[in-house]
């Protein structure tokens, strides 16, 4: 269960001084990242793995939490001063954001998105707090049957992150479940599918795939646009909104908040849904809807405290059940397994300080964001000219160094740049990566589990209609997926 104790002595850890520093760090790095569109919380997480190995876990795990949040914030600068989104979340944010800019109130929508956003990440990282131990309390009952049904829910929402393509979404899906079957089979423990490649007799290092898949990639595309330059943002004063503004938006922030959560919640479904939800239902409830569109802060307000309040949602069934709901929390995943930590119920029972110091970790990253964005918003709004002929090859050079500092080992170089054209090709012909990544991950869960649970039932497999949990779980898997099918026919 929640403990105070505990989560006091996990500030207490967060605000010793080599943390802090990491959580500073991580927060500049990832506004910056957010606001420089094309580039992304998750390619950026992937990216600074490896250097996370010599910290103290804590600190880079809460450095690591303070980018994923800074850059979901991050991406409305680019909304708001050039049009453009600096992630697929703040879309929503050019509708009201760009004309507030227009207008000449760029600093103004800067300082409502700024302060809306860290109220969103603060209300989900509270509730993650409240609500993931006893969520972990509930999954200490399941066994292999359980997360069978688990990996397989997982799997089949991987499709939906196709959006209107959920063929192509199940296409990178199986060919995630693929590359998941390369290294040692779980229960023999003999090789397979390693191409007498003795360094493959493990498996594919998931960083390095992950690297090359976000990060990489990214490189890659943004050389197709290199000789592009960003339009010219407009002078941005005045941050600060005055405090009567922003009590006035109380109503939109309970609304924002609850749709953020509860779409987090879901896998597969993005903080950009929680932002429109947010905005539509911002707009349909409003007294004058016609202002929206225009300029309206509060259309800004509701976009970005919805897709901020995501962020909790988004953690918490990887921290509790060692499933993530999308590609940012999947490379988190990784980052926490790298340290010997391996998200999931057990995780809660063994180590209870160190998942408090996660809890606490959040909190500081969505209130350390506001403060360094209202600071530095006038240096921030430079940051979307940076010249992409420094930027590329910066990111390239790192991801290469980041795949060899994991092992020192060549061979996970070749395997980043595999990854980092595959991932490449995939974007150019409209295959979503994140599928891929996901089946990465939940591929082994899903068969060392399936073996387990028939050596449970001695091979009978109706062991999992025994079980009230897996049932309802597989059941669930199937409404999904009937789902995804009849959204596919009607395309």
């Amino acid at each position: 269960m929640f403990d105070p104790g505990l989560l006091l002595q996990g500030f207490g850890q967060v605000f010793q001084p080599e943390v802090f520093v990491f959580l500073m760090i991580g927060t500049v790095l990832g506004i910056v990242v957010g606001a420089i569109p094309g580039l992304t919380a998750t390619m950026a997480i992937a990216l600074l793995i490896p250097f996370t190995f010599q910290m103290n876990p804590i600190s880079g795990i809460v450095m690591l939490l303070a980018i994923y949040a800074s850059g979901i914030y991050g991406g409305g600068i680019a909304s708001i001063l050039i049009r453009t989104p600096g992630t697929p979340a703040a879309a929503a944010t050019v509708l009201d954001g760009y004309p507030m800019a227009q207008q000449g109130h760029a600093g103004r929508a800067i300082g409502i998105a700024t302060i809306s956003s860290g109220i969103g990440g603060v209300f989900s990282a509270v509730c993650l707090a409240l609500f993931a131990p006893l969520l972990a309390t509930v999954a200490l009952r399941f066994s292999a049957p359980e997360y069978f049904a688990l990996a397989v829910f997982g799997l089949v929402v991987t499709m939906s992150l196709a959006g209107d393509a959920p063929i192509k979404g199940l296409a990178a899906a199986l060919a995630g479940l693929l590359v998941a079957m390369i290294g040692l089979d779980p229960i023999g423990g003999f090789p397979r599918f390693n191409f007498g490649v003795a360094e493959f007799s493990g498996g594919l290092n998931f960083v390095a795939v992950m690297i090359g898949l976000f990060s990489l990639s990214e490189a890659f595309r943004q050389l197709e646009t290199m000789g592009t330059s960003m339009p010219v943002p407009p002078a941005v004063r005045n941050v600060l909104p005055r405090l009567k503004e922003i009590l006035s938006f109380w109503k939109i922030y309970i609304r924002s908040c609850v749709f953020g959560l509860v779409v987090g919640l879901t896998p597969g479904i993005g903080a950009e849904t929680s932002s429109f939800l947010s905005y539509s239902e911002t707009r349909r409830t409003a007294r004058d809807p016609s202002r929206f569109g225009k300029g309206a802060p509060e259309g800004v307000a509701a976009a970005q405290s919805a897709e901020n309040a995501s962020t909790g949602g988004d953690l918490l069934p990887m921290l509790t059940l060692g499933v993530p709901g999308d590609a940012a929390t999947a490379v988190l995943m990784g980052a926490l397994t790298i340290h010997n930590l391996q998200p999931g119920p057990l995780l809660f029972q063994d180590r209870p300080d160190l998942v408090h110091q996660i809890f606490a970790g959040m909190i500081c990253a969505n209130v350390a964001f506001v403060i360094v964005g209202l600071v530095g918003a006038r240096l921030f709004a430079f940051v979307v000219r940076v010249d992409r002929r420094v930027l590329v090859p910066i990111i390239c050079l790192l991801s290469l160094i980041g795949a060899y500092a994991i092992e020192n080992n060549p061979m996970d170089v070749w395997v980043t740049l595999i990854f980092g054209v595959v991932g490449w090709l995939m974007q150019r012909n409209g295959y979503p990566v994140s599928p891929l990544v996901l089946a990465v991950i939940l591929g082994g869960m899903m068969e060392s589990n399936l073996r387990r649970a028939l050596v449970m039932g001695q091979g009978d497999v109706a062991i999992f209609l025994d079980r009230p949990i897996a049932l309802a779980i597989l059941a669930a898997a199937a409404l999904t997926f009937v789902a995804v099918i009849r959204r596919m026919r009607r395309a």
